[in-house]
């Protein structure tokens, strides 16, 4: 047969694995990788989180051998939650801004021993602190629904990312998708002096079903959902909106939660904004990744890989994920 007349052949490009390598548009590296960790209170040994296995809660000692391992991996950035006690949980999630709660000793033990070698982010939210499972405190509206108090939940992260600063967090993340959060948050800082901690802010967050494994994470309280805070799967433009705020009221970071159903968001996102952008490859993602994994229907290390470019081919600067130290060690 005699050979076609192509004037491309795009095939020569993808010949071996150097030349793949070689050509290759996305590149992923430990630094694109923040690892996600939780530390819980009350607690001798780490505990297995049952919907996400192969994660845990951490003790304040177990912890620091996971910054370490992150460390050596390469990885630049953690992001840690705080798992409290259940009777230290009240209506305002006051434990948050406790010097003594948990979230703040596990910063603060980790800013002693390993200083500036890892960037330490911490997560400025209520909910897993609220007796009630919600981002703030609550009120009645006029028609007598109960809401979230947005202006008090704004005044209350203040009082956490300040505790959070105080203790040692290079970076905060407010998440609860309250109005004005970032503006707030950053004259707070400034005022105290803390001009040096920047904000990741959890920009375009949706009230999404792939969150279900986070809430046995945190030990979530919430009976009910987050609807009136978080944004419709449904909206596009919202979300855009929201990055744009957040960027304009003095985000260092924004971010698009979660990230695998959003891609488009991610990449929107990416080609305004000037300040990099983060996704997150929530718990809902993970969990499904390990179960199909786990029943031989996938390879987990190609699919891993796979998501996570995906993930950097859309356009995120930085990937949230419970995979980010493995991963890097993949790389490496």
């Amino acid at each position: 047969m005699k050979n076609l007349d192509l004037p491309f052949r795009p095939r020569r490009l993808r010949t071996t694995p150097a030349m793949r390598s070689l050509v290759a548009q996305t590149r992923l590296a430990p630094e694109n990788l923040i690892q996600v960790l939780f530390v819980r209170d009350g607690i001798e040994l780490p505990q297995e989180i049952p919907s996400m296995p192969g994660q845990f809660q951490h003790t304040l000692e177990s912890v620091l051998g996971e910054v370490q391992k992150a460390i050596d991996s390469g990885v630049a950035c953690i992001d840690l939650f705080g798992v409290p006690r259940d009777e230290d949980k009240d209506e305002t999630g006051s434990v948050a801004w406790d010097p003594e709660g948990i979230l703040n000793r596990a910063i603060r033990v980790i800013r002693e021993k390993f200083g500036d070698q890892i960037v330490i982010m911490a997560d400025t939210c209520l909910d897993e602190f609220t007796s009630h499972g919600h981002c703030g405190p609550l009120t009645t509206d006029r028609f007598g629904n109960t809401v979230v108090d947005n202006d008090a939940s704004v005044e209350a992260y203040c009082k956490m990312a300040l505790a959070q600063a105080e203790a040692g967090a290079h970076t905060v993340s407010p998440s609860g998708m309250m109005d004005g959060q970032v503006a707030a948050i950053r004259a707070a800082l400034d005022d105290a002096g803390f001009e040096d901690v920047s904000i990741m802010a959890y920009s375009a967050k949706y009230a999404s079903a792939f969150f279900g494994p986070f809430r046995d994470a945190v030990g979530s309280s919430l009976d009910g959902d987050r609807k009136t805070y978080q944004q419709d799967p449904a909206n596009r433009r919202e979300g855009l909106l929201e990055a744009q705020l957040d960027i304009e009221e003095g985000a260092d970071f924004v971010m698009v939660k979660p990230a695998m159903a959003y891609l488009d968001l991610v990449r929107e996102v990416a080609d305004f904004s000037p300040v990099p952008v983060a996704a997150y490859q929530v718990s809902g993602e993970y969990a499904m990744i390990e179960a199909a994994a786990a029943n031989g229907w996938v390879d987990r290390q190609k699919i891993v890989l796979e998501a996570l470019t995906g993930i950097r081919r859309a356009g995120a600067d930085l990937i949230l994920t419970y995979y980010a130290t493995e991963v890097a060690n993949w790389l490496k």
